[in-house]
């Protein structure tokens, strides 16, 4: 898929299903993410992180940029962008946004709006060593096959939730990341 067909098939006035999230008790903590989308001669790839080992909460879990909010966000779209910027050095002006998916309530107690934008391709990735393990990239186009998604059914008090799973390579992207991602995939099947 390449950035004109994208386009093309990303209409968010069009109404889509969504993943169910997390039913939180009561508001989430603001966070947002940033889905970057870079246009590669093979077609769109998605950069994601692995997060560091280190970390108290999702140690070496697959993800996108991003996190909080603070104060000196005028917009989630800021937090994501400023997120991405410190975490893997994409800086904002190199990013076009072109929307955002709905917000995504996590068990963490995120409530999390992702934010779709390209980034430049000759962006310089610059790991921030104390959030981020490493970064690579998977086509948009296999993380849009619904037929790479696993679905596994979760108990959690007296409901089922579920959990999805995309394999990448050695790599298992899951939980939000991969949900957020099937909510992509519904604004871009064909109909």
């Amino acid at each position: 898929m390449n950035r004109n067909e994208f386009l093309q098939r990303y209409h968010h006035l069009r109404l889509v299903d969504y993943e169910a999230d997390f039913p939180l008790r009561k508001a989430g903590r603001a966070a947002a993410v940033l889905i970057p989308l870079v246009e590669r001669d093979n077609g769109l790839m998605v950069l994601l992180t692995e997060r560091a080992l280190h970390l108290r909460h999702h140690p070496g879990q697959i993800s996108f940029p991003g996190g909080g909010a603070e104060a000196q966000d005028n917009s989630l779209i800021e937090t994501a962008l400023r997120e991405a910027h410190e975490e893997v050095g994409v800086l904002p002006s190199e990013v076009e946004v072109i929307g955002a998916l709905p917000e995504y309530r996590t068990i963490s107690g995120y409530a999390m709006t992702p934010v779709v934008g390209f980034v430049s391709p000759q962006h310089a990735i610059t790991i921030d060593p104390n959030e981020v393990a490493s970064t690579f990239e998977v086509p948009l186009a296999f993380l849009m096959n619904r037929q790479n998604h696993l679905v596994h059914m979760a108990q959690r008090f007296p409901r089922q939730y579920p959990v999805y799973f995309i394999p990448w390579e050695n790599r298992m992207i899951w939980g939000a990341t991969a949900a957020i991602l099937r909510n992509l995939s519904s604004h871009l099947l064909n109909d």
